[in-house]
């Protein structure tokens, strides 16, 4: 079976048996379930593991049309919780925006209680969706965030930047509700597409010019640091450089942006397009479309 009403943005093969899949379809394989579903790995049926009534989108004035999807996800490192990225506002008849977390029980999954009132303000009207990405610590004690977004909504172009567009983030994994950030990195109002993260580095890719650029928008505000197109945190938040003050090693050439990340035990894989001649990454000039950082 392969038939979706529209486009599957995401597959996901769960340890306990599970393909769960995302997107914007209303129906996939013959079942009715919309925008996620889990699927028998076998047959692609719907094996009823999922039944959370995903729906909404964001309204506010003068936004961007923005379809109800599931867009991207993220397994846990022991395999019981996945993070889903997407456009709703109620999952499982709870109020869950931009992103929310997918407990895997033994016989169906249920949202968890981890959700923050910061992902229920809206950026600017053309990114109503701006959580694009997120990546759990290996020990599963933190979640990672990378978003687009340009600015908070009806922002004012006062300074310093708040809120959680365009930023690099990290979030308690813990299961409640309330939760409020570890740390916020500002790019400036450069987009960013997606996450990884290991032992002691968190890695962020898109078409950022700068990162610790909280006073700065589309140009490097005071204490700024140049970063293109890549950037690599300490897991405090704070950016990691080269002598001299630049990302260095961190850092690939921007293009529109870096869409996925993958850390092996060998190193960091990168995905990204090769507009405007995009073919540097870690100051090597790499293969158009695909780069591979080994470990240091």
């Amino acid at each position: 079976m392969h038939s979706a009403s529209k486009p599957v943005d995401t597959v996901l093969y769960t340890p306990n048996g599970h393909v769960l899949v995302g997107g914007e379809f209303t129906s996939i394989n013959g079942s009715g379930r919309s925008f996620y579903a889990s699927l028998n790995p076998l047959t692609g049926r719907d094996d009823g593991y999922l039944n959370l009534n995903i729906s909404g989108y964001y309204v506010y004035p003068g936004a961007a049309p923005n379809p109800t999807q599931a867009y991207n996800q993220q397994l846990s490192p022991d395999g019981r919780h996945v993070l889903v990225e997407g456009v709703f506002t109620s999952v499982q008849g709870l109020s869950r925006q931009q992103i929310f977390m997918l407990n895997l029980g033994a016989g169906h999954g249920d949202v968890s209680a981890w959700n923050s009132s910061e992902f229920a303000q809206h950026c600017a009207d053309a990114h109503p969706f701006y959580v694009k990405s997120a990546a759990w610590s290996p020990d599963q004690s933190t979640v990672y965030i990378a978003t687009t977004g340009e600015h908070l909504y009806n922002w004012r172009g006062s300074f310093p930047l708040t809120g959680l567009c365009d930023v690099a983030a990290a979030f308690p994994a813990a299961p409640a509700g309330g939760l409020r950030p570890k740390w916020v990195n500002y790019t400036g109002c450069d987009s960013l597409y997606s996450a990884a993260a290991d032992n002691s580095t968190i890695y962020v890719g898109g078409h950022e010019r700068w990162a610790d650029n909280p006073r700065g928008c589309n140009q490097a505000g005071p204490g700024a640091i140049p970063a293109p197109g890549m950037t690599g945190y300490t897991l405090g938040g704070s950016l990691l450089t080269n002598t001299g003050g630049t990302a260095g090693r961190y850092s690939r050439a921007r293009g529109h942006g870096a869409d996925d990340m993958l850390r092996t035990s060998a190193g960091l894989w990168i995905a990204s397009d090769n507009f405007d001649d995009s073919v540097t990454c870690g100051n090597v000039t790499s293969h158009a479309g695909i780069c591979f950082l080994p470990n240091a």
